[in-house]
């Protein structure tokens, strides 16, 4: 069957690897100039299993107006004029209850830990490298509220078989040796033992290069998608500002970008972009680092080790499409590094970045089947498409073929706004 791909981030790409590897002929298109140019381009490095959690959470509402004024916030709101930021913040608000955290937080980590057996399968078959570590990840906290909180994602953790343990200071730092330099500032951490890190970009060219050369995928870049065409109750074709593309079945992977082309299909997703930021700190000294990934639960800010990068990303920024780069982030994130581990990097020389983060309002990706006979969906994964990836492609591969699925399906699909 041939399967036009929309999107060549990192869940496009992923996408087109397991189609291939299922027999179809696949193309990916998208309007940059090669794989990973957008948001999958400067992400925070992390592949973070056992940490997927919804950002709609009890408690947020209050905390987002507290948030408001205060210099150093995990979340800011752009005051604008712009019925989808309220519609989205609507339905995120209904979600911050711990029933429906639950929920989100069950299917979030389902499709996370089926994508850990598949990158780790991934990697095997290709051989890829892309300064991947397999060391983890420690969640940091600096409050006994935080550390209460956490006992409950615990439960759920341990219910999906999530290895974890809660550490106190002492133990942080025998997982992560440089936070002995900074004696005091967290009173415990949660240790996920089987996340991963790497450079997102590396993999998706890697990956994108492993799929042209072995699987047989062709790439078009530079090419606009404009709008889909419909015929009935199946898609005819695709515009785009290099002609017409065609195929038997189309995936959608256009991350933020996917409700305007939907649109016109009348689907409704409820898509909206979470502007983040990151840094890129050239290390100095390498002892006084990270060595896998650490997260700062109060700023929300992940630190990742690269091999001779750290990688630091933060802030949830709600701003439309707005992807200039505001100092005062920058501030943030960079006080955060500096706060943790003030010797390791070259903070002066540092890469700054922001990209869009396709936000559903539960947190989850919609994954699956739509009312066309022929057109599919794996967009939305908000703060965590590198994390999902693999398993939402290799879900979204079997759905198409009608295979049974390594994973239950349920509640992933778009049909679950319709419910």
């Amino acid at each position: 069957m041939k399967i036009l791909v929309l999107g060549s981030g990192v869940v496009g790409v992923t996408s087109a690897y397991y189609l291939a590897r299922q027999g179809h002929e696949v193309t990916v298109v998208d309007r940059q100039a090669s794989p990973a140019m957008e948001t999958s381009y400067g992400n925070a490095g992390q592949v973070s299993f056992g940490f997927s959690s919804p950002w709609a959470a009890p408690g947020i509402p209050q905390k987002a107006v507290k948030w408001m004024f205060q210099e150093h916030a995990p979340l800011k709101i752009q005051p604008r004029m712009d019925p989808q930021m309220a519609k989205f913040m609507v339905k995120m608000f209904a979600n911050c209850n711990a029933d429906r955290y639950a929920v989100n937080k069950e299917r979030m980590v389902r499709v996370a830990e089926y994508s850990r057996l598949c990158i780790n399968a991934l990697r095997d078959d290709t051989g890829l490298r892309y300064e991947d570590r397999q060391q983890g990840l420690l969640q940091l906290f600096r409050t006994e509220a935080q550390v209460e909180a956490v006992r409950k994602d615990m439960k759920v953790l341990a219910g999906c078989g999530v290895r974890h343990s809660l550490l106190d200071a002492d133990a942080c730092a025998l997982v992560e040796p440089a936070l002995a330099r900074v004696p005091g500032k967290f009173i415990a951490g949660l240790h996920l033992p089987d996340d991963q890190t790497g450079d997102c970009h590396l993999f998706t060219n890697r990956l994108a290069d492993y799929c042209r050369d072995t699987l047989g995928v062709t790439f078009v870049f530079n090419t606009t998608i404009q709008r889909i065409q419909r015929s009935g109750s199946r898609i005819e074709k695709v515009i785009t500002d290099r002609g017409e593309m065609t195929a038997d079945s189309y995936v959608m992977c256009l991350g933020s970008y996917s409700p305007f082309l939907a649109k016109d299909l009348d689907l409704d997703l409820p898509i909206y972009p979470v502007k983040g930021y990151s840094l890129t700190v050239p290390i100095i000294d390498a002892d006084a680092a990270p060595q896998s990934t650490v997260m700062d639960e109060t700023y929300k800010v992940a630190l990742t080790r690269f091999d001779d990068r750290i990688r630091v990303g933060g802030t949830a920024e709600l701003a439309s499409f707005d992807l200039s780069l505001l100092e005062k982030r920058r501030a943030t994130i960079n006080m955060v590094v500096r706060d943790i581990f003030p010797e390791a990097g070259d903070y002066a020389h540092a890469e700054f970045w922001a990209g869009l983060r396709p936000m559903t309002p539960d947190s989850t990706p919609i994954i699956g089947a739509t009312k066309y006979d022929n057109l599919w969906l794996n967009t939305g994964h908000g703060t965590l498409g590198w994390t999902m990836s693999c398993g939402s492609a290799s879900l979204l591969a079997d759905l198409v073929d009608g295979r049974k699925p390594g994973i239950d399906p349920n509640g992933l699909s778009l049909g679950r706004y319709a419910a």
